[in-house]
């Protein structure tokens, strides 16, 4: 990404040189610098209060509790991990609160502690579990309730109604999500259990 944005770079300032627009090259940078700081700003406050909240979750048993609650669910979308790993269980339903919540950075901590989890699980250390398999597609569909930082960085770019996009997110989040659920589980049945093809090799 590096090279691209770079070669990017170097090539708007050519093409500004050339074409005499070189001033205007210089005025997108300046006003691209300050957008940013700007959407930063928006992004802090709403990223704070949100960490804070899913903190308090954490401490106050809310996880446990989470996890309680999707178990009946968990043991069908996470066979494997359901019956012995409580723990993972309630990272994946902060990780799945975060998401829906449009709280990406928040999630992926969550997400990555979930992961570890499931890892201690998982008989063949080489590859994913079918439960580790389906947590990815899960957050790869990223199930959207309130994406609070798309609403951010629109409300720091002067949209009058950033909060229109709420329901055809939730529409289009809620089909792929389900979709990724689908497909994922219907691979399960195209290739072996991870336990039988670690007993083959």
């Amino acid at each position: 990404m590096n090279y691209i944005w770079s070669a990017l770079v170097i090539l708007s300032i050519l093409t500004g040189s050339l074409t005499g627009r070189l001033d205007a090259v210089v005025a997108s940078i300046l006003t691209g610098a300050e957008q940013a700081v700007k959407i930063s700003i928006y992004l802090i406050g709403i990223m704070a209060f949100w960490l804070g909240m899913m903190s308090i979750a954490e401490k106050s048993g809310l996880v446990d509790f989470l996890a309680k609650i999707l178990k009946p669910v968990a043991k069908k979308l996470f066979p494997d991990i359901a019956s012995k790993n409580e723990k993972a269980i309630g990272d994946i339903a902060m990780n799945i609160s975060a998401n829906a919540l449009g709280l990406a950075n928040a999630a992926t901590p969550m997400g990555i502690k979930a992961m570890e989890e499931m890892q201690k699980d998982n008989i063949n250390k080489k590859s994913a579990s079918n439960s580790m398999c389906t947590f990815l597609a899960m957050n790869t569909a990223g199930f959207q309730l309130v994406p609070a930082t798309v609403i951010a960085v629109l409300a720091a770019n002067g949209v009058p109604n950033p909060t229109q996009i709420i329901a055809p997110t939730l529409i289009v989040t809620t089909l792929t999500f389900c979709f990724a659920i689908i497909v994922v589980k219907a691979l399960e049945k195209v290739w072996k259990p991870q336990s039988e093809a670690a007993e083959d090799v």
